[in-house]
């Protein structure tokens, strides 16, 4: 199905993505950041109700001055050291900043969330573009829209949603900036189970596709040169 998902991506569609049956095993909605409208927030709030986040590559972050949340926290004791995740302990979170655009009111509604999501997918084309952008005028922290960063070296170093997204955007060739949320089940208190969510992409239309699948493009996109 990753052929479909890239399709669906490139229009603007929701797709649902699994990670892996050995990781978090949970299933995100995700949408390009740069068609994100106030109504796939609230989506996302309703049909899947996890944490709505935005990830970006890690080259535009470093250039965009964004960095990970584990080296702002670094002076503090609870902060996160390497093993403490353990679905991924070889990797740290992907966590950076809140933030919330500076047109917005509060931050947490459904139209100003949208309007942070496509800033974000603007400052990150702009850094693409080689335009000037200043980060710190655009947005301010702490906020109501958390930024992912994807490792430096994607799939080929961690495979994360954060990475699953932005590796999807880059083989789609749009911008490189993807809001995901994960999917969560009422009954059980749990993440929502691969089953109920392929029932659900069915139900409502939408494209199902694993990480394993798209593990297995990029690779094979790696050999022909991508």
């Amino acid at each position: 199905m990753i052929t479909e998902a890239l399709s669906a991506l490139r229009k603007g569609e929701m797709v649902l993505l699994y990670d892996f049956d050995n990781r978090e095993r949970e299933t995100d909605l995700a949408i390009r950041s740069d068609m994100v409208t106030h109504r796939d927030i609230c989506r996302m709030r309703h049909d899947a109700g996890g944490l709505i986040c935005t990830a970006i590559p890690y080259a535009s972050a470093k250039i965009l001055g964004l960095p990970f949340a584990r080296d702002v926290l670094k002076n503090c004791a609870m902060v996160e050291k390497l093993g403490d995740i353990p679905y991924d302990p070889a990797n740290n979170s992907s966590f950076s900043l809140w933030v919330n655009h500076r047109d917005t009111f509060t931050g947490i509604t459904d139209k100003d969330r949208s309007l942070t999501v496509n800033a974000l997918s603007q400052a990150v084309q702009n850094v693409i573009d080689g335009k000037p952008v200043s980060f710190k005028e655009m947005f301010r922290t702490p906020g109501h829209m958390p930024v992912l960063i994807a490792a430096e070296h994607l799939l080929d170093q961690r495979h994360g949603q954060t990475e699953l997204s932005v590796a999807m955007s880059d083989m789609a060739g749009i911008n490189p900036t993807i809001t995901i949320c994960e999917m969560l089940d009422d009954e059980s208190g749990m993440a929502l189970s691969k089953e109920d969510a392929i029932r659900y992409a069915k139900k409502h239309g939408l494209v199902f596709v694993e990480g394993s699948e798209v593990l297995e493009e990029w690779d094979k996109q790696a050999v022909s040169g991508r």
